[in-house]
């Protein structure tokens, strides 16, 4: 009877130990670490699931946190051959969005992103190079208030498959460095404006 007992303890240990796994509804799929199996194609971004961070230095202290609110973007994938994939970005420079009150309209007004004139900024691959089975670089142009710099993100797969409603999906986290200076935005902002892109896609 003890050893029964005992048994019985460690297999309940066990399973309330055990990973649980998720239950999905019909066709719908969980993303894998795995760039194949998004299909070659051409892909739209899901604006519900993604996220434009831009973070500059708050007079040394710590990052604050800028969010743009509508981004387009359109992906030509091939997984067999990566380097030929294509990318092109536009984001509404006037959706930028901060925790500190009434600091948005001020940022998207003429003395920091003069969204009134430039309402976009955009980027535009012109190269993807694969490092490993879910890291990559991606070198394009950036363009903000009218000035165009070279750009290169760093970018890691999330997830890829069959997605759900029969359109296959792609996720990614890309990771650039912008100068400020290069596009006259005051010294306020700090010397350097880091990106960071959650994004999933759509075929």
């Amino acid at each position: 009877m003890r050893g029964s007992t005992c048994a019985a303890a460690i297999g309940f240990v066990l399973l309330m130990a055990a990973p649980a796994v998720a239950q999905l509804p019909p066709g719908v799929y969980a993303g894998e670490h795995d760039y194949r199996l998004a299909l070659a194609g051409d892909y739209a971004l899901d604006p519900s699931h993604t996220a434009v961070l831009a973070k500059i230095s708050h007079i040394g202290y710590s990052l604050s946190v800028f969010r743009f609110d509508k981004t387009e973007a359109t992906l030509k994938w091939d997984p067999a051959h990566p380097e030929a994939s294509a990318l092109s970005v536009s984001v509404d420079t006037a959706s930028i969005d901060t925790p500190v009150p009434d600091f948005a309209k001020e940022l998207a007004g003429a003395g920091y992103l003069n969204s009134a004139a430039f309402p976009k900024a955009t980027f535009v691959s012109s190269a993807f190079h694969q490092t490993d089975a879910s890291h990559g670089r991606v070198e394009g142009a950036f363009t903000l208030m009218g000035k165009t710099v070279p750009l290169t993100f760093d970018v890691e797969l999330l997830g890829a498959g069959k997605g759900f409603m029969g359109h296959p999906r792609i996720g990614i986290e890309a990771r650039g460095q912008l100068k400020a200076a290069d596009f006259g935005l005051p010294p306020v902002l700090g010397a350097t404006v880091q990106l960071v892109i959650d994004a999933e896609f759509a075929k």
